[in-house]
């Protein structure tokens, strides 16, 4: 089992990493050649978008991962399942894309989203193979056809980017990339099956997959409400740098935290299956990803400004305040977001639910006050809402996991340590440094901060270092 998930993670999220890389080279060079504009544009039809697909799906196709036995008469069924939902959901884009433009009074939002439409068409054929894959660990496929779709999108997006296509470029190659890893998981997984639009005796999948859109409903007023109260507030310039921030930001929650979750998710369900507790495997999840986290977010923060300049450009110079704002909150949504795997594995998707309630109350509330202060005013409502929805999600929940507050802690402790350690030391060296080019000035920073935070952890925490080399080189499981 422990060979089964270390493969599992290294293509999943080491792909990931591969695909990720591919996606940033082209992501920031088409950043420098965009306006701010045309990026809060694009996040106005991205609400939509997003709250759309809230149906697409996926919790149907996650149903099948968590049951001990599938059918063939199941697979077609939730087939069929997803096609007539994103046929239907890409007819209501395309109807309601009007009242969205009107809403943020941006006319250009109605094209936009018409195209977008062409988005639905390709999720059953991503859903059920991925659902079908992952069941059995077999992440190696999945991850050939995600690297092979990043690749083409990320031609795509420089083409056009440097065509002059402008805001279009962010609307055509998530298609193209979308396209393209469709066809390779459907071929991996063989899963063209002929569909099933006779759903008698599904209960228990929609039963399930219902109780994981519901809380992906409320996870969308949770995390889309900023774009939501900003969107009609700010113009379509200052939203651009505001969700370009938080992009950057987010990069490693939004792209390799879930890779790692899915594979944490369908080890959970087996452990599960199989009687076995969950809370040292999710104690040793939480050690490995925030020992990568936490540097990683405090580094940010303090390198904002060189970063900001030398990656992006002049003309993105407003978001550094917002950079180094949202990297602060970025840890605890890191480990909130760890929590619900664990819980949906053993067939409590409530659990997420009560969570994402609170966390769409707690983050709209937020929002709705921040929004009268600006686009920084929205950055500092981050600081203090995601603290608070984090000790929510682990009152709720710890006790089903079985996991104690010392032994979460005691995971988290040695990274927090070691990665204040490494900011206050590299906050030092950065007030000793002559002036620099940008570039010099984030390269010197960066590497020692690596070199800092390593040596930290040697002396430290060495055994946490051994645990997680061990994993890598098959010695020890972290997840078991």
């Amino acid at each position: 089992m422990r060979d089964r998930v270390r493969n599992a993670i290294f293509w999943r999220s080491g792909s990931q990493i591969v695909a990720q890389l591919i996606a940033w080279t082209s992501t920031f060079l088409v950043i420098r050649m965009l306006d701010p504009a045309d990026y809060g544009l694009f996040a106005m039809a991205t609400i939509v978008i997003v709250f759309l697909s809230l149906l697409e799906g996926y919790g149907f196709a996650s149903s099948l991962i968590q049951r001990e036995r599938i059918t063939k008469l199941e697979i077609r069924q939730v087939f069929g399942m997803l096609i007539l939902l994103n046929v239907a959901l890409g007819a209501i884009q395309f109807a309601v894309a009007p009242l969205a433009a009107a809403y943020f009074r941006e006319p250009e939002v109605t094209n936009l989203l018409r195209v977008q439409v062409l988005l639905f068409l390709t999720t059953p054929f991503i859903a059920l193979p991925f659902a079908l894959l992952s069941r059995e660990l077999e992440y190696r496929k999945q991850a050939l056809a995600s690297l092979a779709g990043s690749i083409c999108g990320a031609i795509t997006a420089l083409v056009l980017a440097w065509n002059g296509f402008g805001v279009w470029t962010l609307v055509y190659a998530p298609i193209v990339m979308f396209t393209v890893r469709a066809i390779l998981m459907t071929y991996a997984a063989r899963s063209l099956v002929w569909p099933s639009f006779s759903f008698k005796g599904t209960g228990a999948l929609v039963g399930f997959g219902g109780a994981m859109t519901v809380t992906q409903f409320f996870w969308f007023l949770q995390s889309q409400s900023d774009v939501f109260i900003g969107g009609r507030a700010f113009d379509a310039y200052s939203l651009g740098l505001y969700t370009t921030a938080l992009f950057l930001v987010q990069i490693l929650v939004a792209k390799f935290v879930p890779p790692l979750n899915d594979v944490a998710f369908s080890a959970y369900s087996r452990m599960h299956r199989e009687g076995s507790a969950i809370a040292p495997a999710f104690a040793g999840a939480v050690r490995m990803i925030m020992i990568i986290a936490l540097p990683f977010y405090l580094g940010l923060a303090i390198t904002a400004e060189p970063l900001v300049t030398a990656v992006l450009g002049e003309q993105w110079l407003e978001i550094i305040p917002l950079v180094q704002l949202l990297a602060l909150a970025m840890p605890f949504m890191t480990l909130q977001i760890l929590f619900a795997p664990a819980t949906n594995a053993q067939g409590r998707p409530w659990i997420d639910l009560r969570v994402h309630i609170a966390g769409a109350l707690i983050m709209g509330c937020a929002f709705l006050i921040g929004v009268n202060y600006g686009i920084e005013g929205m950055a500092r409502m981050w600081l203090i809402a995601f603290p608070l929805l984090t000790a929510v999600t682990m009152a709720l929940s710890m006790p089903v996991i079985g996991i104690r507050l010392g032994e979460l802690l005691g995971a988290i402790l040695p990274g927090l340590a070691a990665s204040l350690a490494m900011a206050a030391l590299v906050m030092a060296l950065d007030m000793a440094l002559p002036p620099l080019s940008p570039f010099a000035r984030l390269a010197t920073l960066g590497f020692a901060g690596m070199a800092c935070y390593a040596l930290l952890l040697l002396i430290f925490a060495r055994p946490m270092v051994t645990e997680l080399w061990g994993f890598i080189v098959k010695r020890e499981p972290v997840l078991t």
